[in-house]
């Protein structure tokens, strides 16, 4: 018996992992986000698999679910939106079944962060602009530890993937601003990425961002991007990477 941990992508089914959609089709039962995952991702459980919504239960109640399907089916499935590994509340849910000796696996999934980026056709690492990326949120009900705040972070002025923080974007607007971005930096945000029929993504800048996302009535499932690489495909000068430079040896081209 083992309960495996899949991220289920950021929205469109077929994003999820090969491994993550045969556990699927394995799975004598399944334990969904529903709030987050798409149904359609359920398309490849089995006709007897037996399939709980998550999203009006407390942490204890999906734990003694867990505990109790493992106790009868040989896989269990935690089908979590993303990657579980982000803001996923995996490792509560994990030491419960530690306690209960079930075997556990976790299963990567592609994060909205990525999806974000993909659907606007940005990169987050350029040469020469940044090569680091924070994946981090704002403070909300639940603080931030110490050296954590978004002005602190975005003080790096490197690429700054904000999850969770949607409804509290005057906020984000007004770290950013305390970090030093100016009002004309551009900020990107996308709801619902990869989701069809239902992906908005909305560009603007720091002055302007939060107006524009009232006015698209986005409120929920949203990625806050703040980059200074974004727009960089219309940039009409730009440092390529090394790795292609054919002035660049490495073991494959000399």
């Amino acid at each position: 018996m083992t309960v495996y941990f899949v991220g289920a992508g950021p929205g469109d089914p077929d994003l999820i992992t090969v491994k993550g959609r045969d556990l699927i089709a394995r799975a004598g039962a399944i334990l969904f986000a529903g709030s987050l995952v798409s149904e359609t991702a359920l398309r490849w459980a089995p006709a007897n698999c037996r399939i709980l919504d998550s999203k009006e239960m407390t942490l204890e109640e999906m734990s003694a679910w867990l505990v109790a399907q493992a106790q009868e089916h040989a896989v269990v499935v935690r089908l979590q939106t993303g990657d579980p590994s982000l803001y996923g509340a995996l490792i509560e849910l994990v030491q419960p079944l530690d306690t209960a000796g079930i075997a556990i696996q976790v299963v990567p999934g592609v994060s909205s962060a990525m999806a974000s980026a993909a659907a606007a056709v940005e990169s987050l690492t350029l040469p020469e602009v940044t090569q680091s990326v924070i994946f981090t949120r704002v403070e909300g009900r639940t603080p931030m530890p110490e050296g954590e705040s978004l002005a602190e972070l975005a003080g790096h002025h490197c690429t700054l993937c904000i999850f969770l923080s949607i409804t509290l974007i005057s906020r984000v607007v007004a770290a950013l601003r305390q970090a030093g971005w100016n009002d004309t930096a551009p900020i990107l945000v996308v709801h619902k990425a990869s989701w069809p029929e239902q992906e908005k993504i909305v560009r603007g800048t720091v002055a302007t961002i939060a107006a524009l996302c009232r006015s698209e009535k986005i409120a929920s499932q949203a990625m806050i991007i703040a980059s200074p690489n974004l727009g960089a495909r219309h940039w009409t000068s730009l440092a390529k990477s090394k790795l292609y430079d054919p002035c660049f040896t490495h073991r494959f081209r000399r």
